[in-house]
């Protein structure tokens, strides 16, 4: 299956790979400054966002879908700022988007940003975990089976 990337995502990968690789570790720190700030509703209720178990640093996430357009909040902690930076790329690249376009996005993507030899596997993982997961939320809010993809 050929999946067509949404244009922030796409963007994003365009962003990285056009750099030299000694200098896409400084891309995904600025992008870890970007992270929005989750809203008051979600901040106030912690029970909402999920923990994102391949992150060794604690990452939480909650994705809502209204009004046919998905919304995805995360935290990750100042002090783990690739991990922050991960978040940021996958809170800019799947809000706005339809639950389709979102989980049509390649599982993939993570790796084809083109930082699989600046970051480590594990940390890579983290990100590939934070974006099954924000598909599964995706898929429980709308009722869209994973076959259905």
């Amino acid at each position: 299956m050929t999946a067509t990337l949404p244009n922030a995502l796409a963007e994003i990968r365009d962003e990285f790979l056009e750099l030299p690789e000694s200098e896409r570790l400084q891309l995904l720190l600025e992008f870890s400054g970007e992270l929005p700030d989750v809203p008051a509703e979600v901040a106030d209720h912690p029970e909402m966002c999920e923990r994102v178990a391949e992150c060794q640093s604690p990452v939480y996430i909650y994705v809502a879908v209204e009004d046919g357009a998905v919304a995805m909040h995360a935290t990750a902690p100042a002090e783990a700022p690739t991990t922050r930076g991960f978040a940021s790329i996958l809170v800019q690249g799947l809000t706005g988007l339809s639950p389709e376009e979102a989980l049509a996005i390649p599982d993939d993507y993570p790796q084809s940003i083109g930082l699989t030899r600046a970051v480590s596997p594990l940390r890579i993982a983290g990100m590939t975990g934070m974006l099954m997961r924000a598909k599964r939320q995706i898929r429980e809010r709308t009722g869209i089976s994973p076959a259905a993809r």
